[in-house]
Protein backbone atom coordinates (compact mmCIF):
# COMPACT_ATOMS: atom_id res chain seq x y z
CA UNK A 1 0.00 0.00 0.00
CA UNK A 2 1.40 3.52 -1.29
CA UNK A 3 1.63 6.36 1.05
CA UNK A 4 -1.08 8.64 0.08
CA UNK A 5 0.60 11.91 -1.53
CA UNK A 6 0.34 15.49 0.30
CA UNK A 7 -1.42 18.16 -1.61
CA UNK A 8 0.08 20.80 -2.71
CA UNK A 9 0.77 23.64 -0.64
CA UNK A 10 2.89 26.18 -1.98
CA UNK A 11 1.72 29.02 -3.13
CA UNK A 12 1.90 28.93 -7.34
CA UNK A 13 3.93 32.19 -7.54
CA UNK A 14 5.26 35.13 -5.47
CA UNK A 15 3.48 38.67 -6.36
CA UNK A 16 6.17 40.73 -7.62
CA UNK A 17 4.16 43.94 -8.29
CA UNK A 18 2.38 45.99 -6.22
CA UNK A 19 -1.17 45.19 -7.85
CA UNK A 20 -0.19 41.61 -7.33
CA UNK A 21 1.31 41.73 -3.42
CA UNK A 22 -2.12 44.08 -2.97
CA UNK A 23 -4.80 40.91 -4.26
CA UNK A 24 -2.59 38.16 -2.33
CA UNK A 25 -3.37 40.33 1.01
CA UNK A 26 -6.81 40.67 -0.27
CA UNK A 27 -7.21 37.12 -0.45
CA UNK A 28 -5.69 36.36 2.98
CA UNK A 29 -7.08 39.01 4.94
CA UNK A 30 -10.24 37.53 3.19
CA UNK A 31 -9.41 33.93 4.26
CA UNK A 32 -8.45 34.78 7.84
CA UNK A 33 -12.18 36.35 7.85
CA UNK A 34 -13.79 32.89 6.49
CA UNK A 35 -12.41 30.70 8.55
CA UNK A 36 -13.24 32.85 11.77
CA UNK A 37 -16.92 32.69 10.58
CA UNK A 38 -17.24 29.52 8.92
CA UNK A 39 -14.04 27.19 10.47
CA UNK A 40 -11.78 24.60 8.75
CA UNK A 41 -14.93 22.53 7.84
CA UNK A 42 -17.20 24.83 5.35
CA UNK A 43 -13.37 27.05 4.44
CA UNK A 44 -13.56 26.86 0.27
CA UNK A 45 -11.58 28.90 -2.11
CA UNK A 46 -14.65 30.08 -3.40
CA UNK A 47 -16.13 31.48 -0.03
CA UNK A 48 -12.82 33.47 0.14
CA UNK A 49 -12.69 34.63 -3.78
CA UNK A 50 -16.26 36.03 -2.63
CA UNK A 51 -14.88 38.00 0.14
CA UNK A 52 -11.75 39.04 -1.62
CA UNK A 53 -13.99 40.11 -4.17
CA UNK A 54 -11.94 38.27 -7.20
CA UNK A 55 -12.58 35.55 -9.55
CA UNK A 56 -11.72 31.90 -8.70
CA UNK A 57 -9.52 32.05 -11.05
CA UNK A 58 -7.03 34.96 -9.92
CA UNK A 59 -6.85 33.58 -6.71
CA UNK A 60 -5.95 30.71 -7.86
CA UNK A 61 -2.69 31.86 -9.89
CA UNK A 62 -1.37 32.36 -6.03
CA UNK A 63 -3.07 29.85 -4.27
CA UNK A 64 -3.67 26.24 -5.88
CA UNK A 65 -6.25 25.12 -3.67
CA UNK A 66 -7.25 25.37 -0.05
CA UNK A 67 -4.97 23.74 2.00
CA UNK A 68 -2.28 26.10 0.45
CA UNK A 69 -4.34 29.48 1.78
CA UNK A 70 -4.25 27.42 4.76
CA UNK A 71 -1.04 26.21 5.39
CA UNK A 72 -0.36 30.29 4.13
CA UNK A 73 -2.23 31.74 7.32
CA UNK A 74 -0.47 28.48 9.71
CA UNK A 75 3.22 29.66 8.04
CA UNK A 76 2.36 33.64 9.14
CA UNK A 77 1.55 32.26 12.18
CA UNK A 78 4.43 30.32 12.75
CA UNK A 79 7.02 32.64 11.15
CA UNK A 80 5.57 35.43 14.05
CA UNK A 81 6.00 33.23 16.82
CA UNK A 82 9.86 32.55 15.79
CA UNK A 83 10.24 36.31 16.02
CA UNK A 84 8.65 36.62 18.87
CA UNK A 85 10.99 33.99 20.26
CA UNK A 86 14.33 35.44 18.96
CA UNK A 87 13.61 38.86 19.63
CA UNK A 88 12.92 37.93 23.56
CA UNK A 89 15.70 34.94 23.77
CA UNK A 90 17.86 36.74 21.53
CA UNK A 91 17.98 39.86 23.49
CA UNK A 92 21.59 39.29 25.70
CA UNK A 93 20.75 42.99 27.50
CA UNK A 94 18.17 40.73 29.84
CA UNK A 95 19.34 37.91 31.88
CA UNK A 96 18.46 34.25 31.19
CA UNK A 97 15.62 33.74 33.25
CA UNK A 98 14.30 37.19 32.78
CA UNK A 99 13.74 36.16 28.91
CA UNK A 100 11.87 33.78 29.82
CA UNK A 101 9.75 34.82 32.15
CA UNK A 102 9.18 37.63 29.30
CA UNK A 103 8.49 34.94 26.40
CA UNK A 104 5.80 33.07 28.87
CA UNK A 105 3.90 36.17 29.34
CA UNK A 106 4.24 37.27 25.64
CA UNK A 107 3.35 33.46 24.33
CA UNK A 108 0.23 33.07 26.55
CA UNK A 109 -1.04 36.67 25.37
CA UNK A 110 -0.46 36.02 21.91
CA UNK A 111 -2.48 32.68 22.47
CA UNK A 112 -5.40 34.30 24.33
CA UNK A 113 -5.50 36.96 21.63
CA UNK A 114 -5.56 35.01 18.79
CA UNK A 115 -7.49 31.78 20.32
CA UNK A 116 -10.17 32.01 17.70
CA UNK A 117 -7.71 31.56 14.71
CA UNK A 118 -5.61 29.28 16.39
CA UNK A 119 -8.45 27.07 16.75
CA UNK A 120 -9.37 27.10 13.78
CA UNK A 121 -6.07 26.64 12.37
CA UNK A 122 -5.76 23.47 14.19
CA UNK A 123 -8.77 21.97 12.84
CA UNK A 124 -7.38 22.67 9.37
CA UNK A 125 -4.17 21.05 10.23
CA UNK A 126 -5.00 17.67 8.48
CA UNK A 127 -4.65 18.92 5.00
CA UNK A 128 -1.34 20.37 5.27
CA UNK A 129 0.62 18.94 8.97
CA UNK A 130 2.32 16.05 6.58
CA UNK A 131 3.80 18.53 3.40
CA UNK A 132 7.53 18.52 3.65
CA UNK A 133 7.29 22.20 3.67
CA UNK A 134 5.34 22.39 7.03
CA UNK A 135 7.70 20.58 8.61
CA UNK A 136 10.01 22.55 7.28
CA UNK A 137 8.74 25.87 8.80
CA UNK A 138 7.29 24.00 12.18
CA UNK A 139 11.46 23.18 13.50
CA UNK A 140 12.53 27.02 12.66
CA UNK A 141 12.62 27.82 16.36
CA UNK A 142 14.60 25.19 17.21
CA UNK A 143 17.63 26.43 17.33
CA UNK A 144 16.49 29.66 18.69
CA UNK A 145 15.51 27.78 21.94
CA UNK A 146 18.92 25.64 21.95
CA UNK A 147 21.19 28.68 21.62
CA UNK A 148 19.08 30.00 24.52
CA UNK A 149 19.39 26.76 27.04
CA UNK A 150 23.41 26.90 26.12
CA UNK A 151 23.24 30.24 27.64
CA UNK A 152 21.00 29.68 30.93
CA UNK A 153 22.29 26.61 31.63
CA UNK A 154 26.19 26.86 30.47
CA UNK A 155 27.65 24.06 32.72
CA UNK A 156 24.23 21.54 32.23
CA UNK A 157 24.76 18.46 30.17
CA UNK A 158 23.64 18.52 26.86
CA UNK A 159 21.18 16.11 26.98
CA UNK A 160 19.94 17.58 30.12
CA UNK A 161 19.67 21.01 28.45
CA UNK A 162 17.99 19.31 24.92
CA UNK A 163 15.19 17.69 27.36
CA UNK A 164 14.88 20.85 29.47
CA UNK A 165 14.23 22.82 26.11
CA UNK A 166 11.94 20.10 24.76
CA UNK A 167 9.49 20.07 27.96
CA UNK A 168 9.42 24.03 28.57
CA UNK A 169 8.38 24.34 24.38
CA UNK A 170 6.02 21.86 24.39
CA UNK A 171 4.70 22.23 27.80
CA UNK A 172 4.25 26.34 26.86
CA UNK A 173 2.43 25.07 23.83
CA UNK A 174 -0.01 22.52 25.19
CA UNK A 175 -0.53 24.60 28.47
CA UNK A 176 -1.25 27.84 26.63
CA UNK A 177 -3.66 26.14 23.79
CA UNK A 178 -5.57 24.72 26.97
CA UNK A 179 -5.74 28.05 28.38
CA UNK A 180 -7.03 30.14 25.60
CA UNK A 181 -9.63 28.15 24.88
CA UNK A 182 -11.58 30.09 27.67
CA UNK A 183 -12.14 33.62 27.59
CA UNK A 184 -9.71 35.14 29.76
CA UNK A 185 -9.34 38.49 31.66
CA UNK A 186 -6.23 40.87 31.22
CA UNK A 187 -5.88 39.68 35.08
CA UNK A 188 -6.10 36.17 34.70
CA UNK A 189 -3.41 36.15 31.78
CA UNK A 190 -1.11 37.82 34.27
CA UNK A 191 -1.48 35.58 36.97
CA UNK A 192 -1.21 32.50 34.96
CA UNK A 193 1.73 33.54 32.99
CA UNK A 194 3.22 34.28 36.11
CA UNK A 195 2.64 31.01 37.63
CA UNK A 196 4.11 28.97 34.42
CA UNK A 197 7.16 31.25 34.63
CA UNK A 198 7.97 30.72 38.29
CA UNK A 199 7.46 27.30 37.60
CA UNK A 200 9.79 27.30 34.21
CA UNK A 201 12.40 29.44 36.03
CA UNK A 202 12.38 26.87 38.97
CA UNK A 203 13.40 24.17 36.60
CA UNK A 204 16.07 25.47 35.45
CA UNK A 205 17.60 26.90 38.55
CA UNK A 206 17.44 23.00 39.55
CA UNK A 207 18.91 21.85 37.19
CA UNK A 208 21.92 24.62 37.19
CA UNK A 209 21.96 23.58 41.15
CA UNK A 210 22.92 19.88 40.25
Amino acid sequence: MTDRPSPQISSRKQPRQARSTDLVTAILDAAVQVLAKEGAQRFTTARVAEKAGVSVGSLYQYFPNKAAILFRLQTDEWRRTTAMLSRILEDADRPPLERLRALVHAFVRSECEEAEMRVALNDAAPLYRDAPEARAVRVAGGPIIEAFMREALPTTPEATRALAGGLISAALSQVGKRFSETPRSRQEIEVYADALADMFCAYLRELERR
